[in-house]
């Protein structure tokens, strides 16, 4: 699953072929809600917010500041956030909402929702229970007394949510995708990525010396002695696991990820760790599985087997610790926060409890929440409109291969039946999760988390050997955000993203196209990027171009590689060309295809100038607006490292590969992001 804002985990437009040739896109709904209704929009007169941008910034230099300088200089990052922007702005607004939802559904002892929401608001019981309610977990790994229980007691901390040293999911067989299957990952890692434990940089030496301090102190304050030992004991240990682990470029390639072994198999390849006890804890079985990282899970079951038992036991201990912090007494989060949020992203405070709540309900009654959500904000017009808007794009993206000179009439015609392929999933879906058998005390926070991880987990692994969930969604309606899933053959907008800036019924259509309509363009470009590509119309894993289709896109893939890897944002420390090449991908196509759809539903009229600004140059605000965003330097840098989108800033300034930039803009050569006409990359 690829996603909008962040690299997803696990996994996570029904049109007919007719409509993916169409000569032209159909008038947005939102033209003429804005001419009719006479209702000013979000922002500006137009929807742009005119006042945000730095008109002493030369769109050449740098258009993300053009457009957005002086919103950056005088926005603070609020200080329970890591960064700030257009997404946390209608995160904000989403929590809200949810909050009030939460806070009605209180006051009715029968309500789930409520009732989840009442618990974890009440603190004062939280602070009197103290550590009782983990203390039993925690006295049952120490009970841990060999390798084999220590297998099965690391498989019941997978079904409570807890990171333990390999992570698991039931999801679609890439290459059979009618069938669910187990894949199984590398993990073990209480660091954001191998490169926090082997690069050499003064700054990631700086986070290791407070990681092996931060868990020194989370060993103190759950009770334990020799803390100080048992701390630098586990981070070594980790630091050998991370020797093991594949880099994240290498871990985003579907072809070298996609390794279909027995379980028999595996255990022959890594006998250091009971892999059948640990799937059989949980009632689990596989006869095959899939595992992304091989070297990295045998080296780790080596390692494993040779590794002290307390050392295991501690990581499982500090994990425990980590996943349940936001359900236990103030002392365990604060020091949690103060490593997670506070040396690695940079965030002066925690959320206020009642935000943290909602991210809680959002997390484990999430569709539960979503249905009230939906029938207050979610209006049918709003549907109506993006139903048009992403036909449009399809019919864009549709004429747009079509005319690609380096792909093959043989690829362009699969292009086309995988663009008629297409599933949209707007605003919630079409059937809601049954969360009955869930259980939810109103004094029982901890438990409800435990009890809640609990059900996820059986939900999860209760897919094998069943028909596709095709109607599965992978975000809650609340969400800020959309995604791409290869294996569904489909991309899915939530309805909270579906709001100004994005989207705004009563902003000029340029806008629209630009925010909106460009994130349609993203999620369906994704299944057209390096790895998307991949993926035929039946959402199979199956080389569909020529081998000269693959050399062609590869040279032009590589020209946007290396435009990425020459991004700065601190000395020394570069963008990964080659990680965010996939989300540039969505970034270029997108853009393209919503800039075609928003030509095509003119009509073959002129678009009118706005405030002095033409249909075009509205159309790439619009694209810059949606990505204004402030970071703390901690935030930032762990993003280069973790994150496979590029920095917002750069975001913005794909525009450079636009022809259609230049001519809206005029930018003069020399700019800093001036690009001369043979540098500039066309995909999609």
């Amino acid at each position: 699953m690829k996603n909008l804002l962040l690299g997803a985990a696990a996994t996570a437009l029904a049109l007919a072929a007719t409509m993916a040739h169409a000569d032209q896109a159909a008038p947005s709904p939102a033209s003429s809600a804005a001419r009719n209704t006479g209702v000013k929009p979000t922002y500006g007169t137009f929807g742009f917010d005119t006042a945000g941008m730095d008109k002493s910034v030369k769109p050449g230099d740098d258009f993300y500041d053009h457009a957005n300088g002086s919103w950056a200089k005088n926005t603070p990052i609020p200080a329970d956030k890591s960064n700030y922007g257009a997404f946390n702005t209608l995160d904000d607004l989403s929590r809200t909402r949810t909050k009030g939802i939460l806070e009605a559904a209180q006051a009715d002892p029968n309500s789930k929702i409520g009732n989840a929401y009442a618990a974890y608001m009440d603190g004062v019981t939280v602070e009197a229970k103290g550590l009782a309610p983990i203390k039993p977990w925690l006295a049952e790994i120490q009970g841990v007394n060999d390798l084999a229980s220590y297998a099965k007691v690391a498989a019941k901390a997978a079904r409570s949510g807890i990171r333990g040293p390999f992570r698991f999911y039931v999801g679609q067989d890439d290459k059979d995708p009618e069938t669910y299957i187990l894949s199984m990952m590398q993990g073990g890692l209480g660091l954001p990525d191998r490169d926090y434990y082997l690069d050499q940089g003064e700054k990631m030496a700086a986070i290791r010396t407070a990681y092996v301090a931060h868990l020194e102190k989370m060993l103190t304050l759950a009770g334990e002695p020799d803390a100080r030992s048992r701390a630098a004991a586990l981070m070594a240990f980790e630091t050998e696991i991370a020797k093991v682990h594949w880099t994240q470029i290498d871990s985003r390639d579907a072809d070298k990820t996609y390794n279909k072994m027995a379980l028999a198999d595996l255990q022959k390849a890594a006998p250091g760790f009971d892999f059948a006890a640990f799937y059989a804890a949980n009632n689990l079985q596989p006869a095959q599985l899939l595992v992304a990282q091989p070297s990295a899970v045998t080296g780790e079951a080596a390692l494993i087997a040779k590794a002290p038992l307390q050392v295991l036991k501690d990581g499982l201990l500090l994990s425990s610790l980590h996943a349940y912090a936001d359900y236990l007494p103030d002392s365990i989060p604060n020091a949690d926060f103060a490593f997670y949020g506070t040396t690695l992203s940079g965030t002066p405070e925690r959320e206020e409890r009642w935000k943290r709540g909602v991210t809680f309900l959002k997390e484990s009654l999430g569709e539960e929440v979503g249905k009230a959500y939906v029938a207050q904000y979610f209006p049918p017009e709003t549907k109506a409109a993006m139903d048009q808007l992403v036909k449009n794009v399809l019919g864009a993206m549709g004429r747009r291969i079509d005319g690609l000179p380096w792909m093959s009439n043989e690829a362009k015609a699969r292009a086309h039946k995988k663009l008629a392929a297409f599933t949209p999933k707007i605003g919630y879906p079409d059937k809601w999760r049954d969360y009955s058998g869930l259980e939810i005390r109103r004094d029982d926070l901890f438990g409800n988390a435990l009890r809640s991880n609990a059900f996820e987990f059986d939900y999860n692994v209760g897919k094998l050997g069943k028909p596709i969930y095709r109607w599965e969604w992978g975000m809650t309606p609340m969400e800020i955000n959309a995604y791409a899933n290869f294996g569904m053959v489909e991309i899915v907008f939530p309805a909270a993203i579906l709001q100004p800036p994005f989207f705004d019924p009563h902003a000029d259509p340029a806008v629209n196209y630009g925010g909106i309509g460009a994130v349609i363009g993203h999620e369906l470009s994704h299944h057209f990027d390096d790895q998307g590509a991949k993926y035929d119309e039946t959402g199979k894993l199956n080389q569909w171009w020529t081998d000269q289709d693959v050399a062609n896109f590869k040279g032009l893939t590589d020209k946007l590689v290396k435009q990425y890897d020459a991004y700065e944002p601190f000395p020394g420390a570069h963008v990964k060309g080659a990680f965010t090449l996939g989300e540039n991908i969505g970034d270029l196509g997108g853009l393209a295809v919503a800039l075609d759809a928003y030509h095509a539903s003119l009509g073959g009229k002129k678009a009118p100038v706005i405030d002095g600004l033409t249909g075009d140059q509205r159309f790439f605000l619009g694209w810059a607006q949606v990505w204004r965003r402030n970071y703390r330097e901690a935030n930032l840098r762990q993003r280069l490292v973790t994150d496979p989108h590029a920095p917002s800033q750069y975001r913005a300034d794909i525009v450079r590969n636009f022809d259609a930039w230049y001519d809206a803009f005029k930018p003069a050569p020399g700019g800093k992001i001036h690009l001369a006409p043979k540098d500039r990359v066309k995909i999609w």
